[in-house]
């Protein structure tokens, strides 16, 4: 049984497709299965495609409902359950804010748009009705990019998992669900990047199954006399998250170990509290490069 890896570019990063089988002309078409499956969710819901259907509902912010298939009202229902159990740091309307924010140029919002694009947060503020959605005010939008890649990445390691592979692992952007252990039964090792050397990583993960996610304030981010402003805007400020350099999960999904990385980078101080109830495998960094970690 050989060991087949197959790279891919998607949702704005690289990813990998990891298949162990006899054949790889097998491996390569279950692969490619999996490749048309993030492809398939990253038209449906990505906000920069006018024709998804996260784009429509936001154009049409301010006036009509959109009805919505039951994948769509599912993951609704998911960022819903998200925002409750987060305290309402969670929201899928807050990703509006990155209209204030320049990471490319590196300087600090206006306060007067920041203000404005604050107004148009709020989850409870959207109406639902049956399998329809409808943002009450023009400019609102919602943005599954909180739990998007961690979706597809379970997704696709599904659709491995339904072709009978027993080993193998599907990588997209860093966001990792295992579908089996490595031939030989031994774990896949996966290294966390050290979040202030790209090059070194910190620790060395051991997976069987399940799924391994990473958040932090190293992916994009810019410094104005040595403070660190990163992507990761808070929904009540406006302000990037201070204080974890990067928080990783290990959980039975993505799509459930990436929520918690974002919802602990989200409750600063009080992120260490909610990964330990939560119950799942943890290693945070925070600030002052302080290491805490739990198994599973």
């Amino acid at each position: 049984m050989e060991v087949y890896r197959f790279g891919f570019d998607a949702m704005g990063g690289s990813g990998e497709v990891v298949i162990a089988l006899e054949k790889k002309k097998r491996a390569h078409s279950i692969a490619r299965q999996a490749l048309a499956e993030v492809g398939r969710i990253e038209y449906k819901y990505s906000r920069y495609r006018p024709e998804s259907i996260v784009s429509r509902i936001n154009a049409a912010a301010g006036s009509d409902f959109v009805d919505c298939d039951a994948e769509t009202a599912a993951l609704i229902n998911y960022a819903d359950t998200l925002y409750d159990k987060s305290d309402g740091l969670f929201d899928i309307t807050s990703g509006v804010l990155r209209h204030s924010w320049d990471f490319s140029k590196g300087c600090l919002p206006e306060p007067s748009k920041l203000s404005e694009q604050l107004s148009l947060v709020g989850w409870k503020r959207v109406e639902r009705k049956e399998s329809a959605i409808r943002l009450p005010v023009a400019g609102m939008e919602i943005d599954f990019g909180g739990f998007g890649k961690e979706y597809a990445a379970d997704r696709a390691a599904e659709i491995v998992l339904s072709k009978g592979v027993k080993h193998g692992y599907v990588n997209l952007s860093g966001d990792i669900r295992v579908v089996g252990p490595r031939p030989d039964g031994e774990p896949w090792i996966i290294g966390i990047q050290d979040p202030r050397h790209k090059e070194r990583t910190i620790a060395s993960i051991p997976l069987y199954t399940g799924a391994l996610t990473t958040s932090g304030d190293y992916e994009r981010f810019f410094e104005i006399y040595g403070k660190r402003y990163c992507h990761i805007l808070h929904p009540k400020s406006g302000y990037p998250v201070t204080f974890w350099r990067s928080v990783t999960v290990v959980a039975p999904s993505a799509i459930t170990a990436g929520s918690c990385t974002t919802i602990a980078m989200l409750k600063e101080a009080d992120g260490l509290a909610f990964l330990e109830h939560s119950g799942f495998g943890y290693l945070a960094v925070d600030q002052l490069g302080i290491i805490y970690h739990k198994n599973n």
